[in-house]
């Protein structure tokens, strides 16, 4: 399984934009092409897709984590340009799409496709990616606007944690990462040196660009 970062406030290749928000491409043998959240705007997120050499029209789900704009800025546009793909969106989102298959995510988790899950929308306000791999479930959040140990706990009942990647908002109950291996910060992530400082080794920089094999 690979994630690629697509769109973050910081990048790893110079010749990609950065941006407040947050997307990662998801893609492995088992499933189609996920794309989990849109950034904030369509040029910054088509740019990085074109440079990244990813095709909008080739994504088969995309997921959406939480209804702001920074999550969801470039999804009219990849819409338009992508008109197959289904959608698992938060049941706070607001917005019909017709013709398209859209799956409605509540608090209950969901599988997506093989080796992919949805935590569910935990607390009422988003939904993570539980990714179950080789090494452990790899958790992939947009914001952790609810708390992280709830997000944790939910990503769990699909086997035992490796990591996470995502924005981690407020986050400083740093304990809670203890036992992963594997730590990206990303996005909106308030304590991002902390973390970086006190998992040394495991926890590293994240950015548009950045490639995470699983």
């Amino acid at each position: 399984m690979k994630i690629t970062i697509v769109y973050d406030n910081e990048v790893k290749k110079r010749e990609l934009r950065a941006g407040w928000g947050f997307s990662a491409l998801i893609e492995s043998k088992k499933a189609p092409p996920i794309l989990f959240d849109t950034g904030a705007d369509s040029p910054t997120l088509l740019h990085n897709m074109k440079e990244l050499n990813i095709d909008p029209k080739d994504i088969g789900i995309i997921v959406i984590s939480h209804t702001h704009g920074d999550h969801t800025g470039g999804l009219p546009e990849l819409l338009r340009i992508n008109t197959s793909a289904e959608l698992y969106l938060p049941s706070s989102f607001w917005g019909t799409f017709l013709e398209r298959k859209v799956t409605i995510v509540g608090k209950d988790a969901v599988q997506i496709c093989e080796n992919v899950f949805s935590t569910g929308e935990i607390e009422g306000i988003e939904q993570s990616l539980a990714l179950k791999t080789d090494k452990g479930i790899f958790v992939v959040t947009g914001c952790s606007h609810p708390a992280m140990r709830s997000i944790l706990g939910a990503a769990s009942k699909f086997g035992k944690l490796y990591g996470i990647a995502g924005g981690f908002h407020g986050f400083r109950d740093f304990k809670a990462f203890d036992d992963l291996s594997l730590i990206y910060p990303c996005h909106c992530t308030m304590y991002k040196q902390e973390i970086l400082g006190l998992f040394q080794g495991k926890a590293l920089e994240c950015g548009a660009g950045l490639v995470i094999e699983l």
